[in-house]
């Protein structure tokens, strides 16, 4: 069963841009936390439907490595890597859970959702921009496309833990 609803709460009207993009990812983030909430390892690693390799786990890894990739990387400028892609590797290992520690998982996900609220309080404005290969992004559009993304991505945790437990909700 899902644990009660602590989600940031999104502001519906009054608030500037930036504080309804940032309330906005965050509620995106809470419901990610939610989706697992209340779960065992063994269940945060329950594949969906083969021949996927999806799991609410991978789901908390991959979101670790989009907000590294995005914030740190572009909006920074670090060369931050991934903890669970060997170095030199091509492949991407966010999904690769089987002997994945789930409690250290969430710590790298919820270090990495830190860092990225740090980023955008340092920013000055929304209009700042950081670069990914010959692209330039701004912190409005990294912050809009990461929306997405957990939107998406929580689209796919509701039907894994109806899966898991037959729990549904928002």
């Amino acid at each position: 069963m899902i644990q009660e609803d602590r989600r940031t709460p999104v502001p519906s009207a009054g608030a500037d841009e930036r504080t309804t993009l940032t309330a906005m990812l965050q509620f995106q983030r809470d419901t990610l936390a939610l989706k697992c909430a209340g779960l065992t390892p063994d269940q945060l690693k329950d594949r969906a439907v083969a021949p996927s390799a999806l799991s609410l786990l991978g789901l908390v890894r991959h979101a670790a490595e989009v907000e590294r990739g995005w914030f740190r990387n572009v909006l920074a400028g670090e060369e931050s890597r991934s903890p669970w892609t060997s170095p030199g590797s091509t492949e991407w290992a966010d999904f690769d859970v089987e002997h994945a520690d789930a409690d250290a998982d969430f710590a790298v996900w919820h270090a990495e959702c830190a860092r990225s609220r740090a980023i955008v309080e340092a920013a000055e404005s929304l209009d700042e921009t950081g670069r990914l290969g010959d692209e330039t992004f701004s912190v409005r559009y990294v912050l809009a496309h990461m929306i997405e993304e957990y939107a998406r991505h929580n689209g796919h945790a509701d039907l894994l833990r109806e899966r898991i437990d037959g729990t549904t909700g928002e």
